[in-house]
């Protein structure tokens, strides 16, 4: 009984740590010289392709969403036709 209580005290120690398992690179002056660089791309796309496809999806659900909202405001607007 004892040992089971020392393995749990042991186990709940080594779970309950708040020290980091392992440090991660500061990446931070990096992307500040990144993005700080004049090289006439807007801050939105200086991060490479991924920033780029992440535009252009946004504008294009942007856009087609305004499309779609003009087209329900039309069809609600025009009485229907009785048949």
């Amino acid at each position: 009984m004892l040992r089971n209580l020392l393995a749990l005290r042991q186990i709940s120690q080594k779970t309950l740590s708040t020290a980091p398992r392992r440090q991660l690179a500061n990446k931070v002056p990096e992307n500040q010289k990144l993005f700080q660089e004049d090289n006439g791309l807007p801050v939105y796309l200086k991060g490479g392709l991924m920033d780029a496809l992440l535009y252009r999806t946004s504008m294009v659900l942007a856009i087609s969403g305004t499309c779609y909202l003009l087209y329900l405001f039309y069809d609600a607007a025009m009485p229907k036709k009785n048949k």
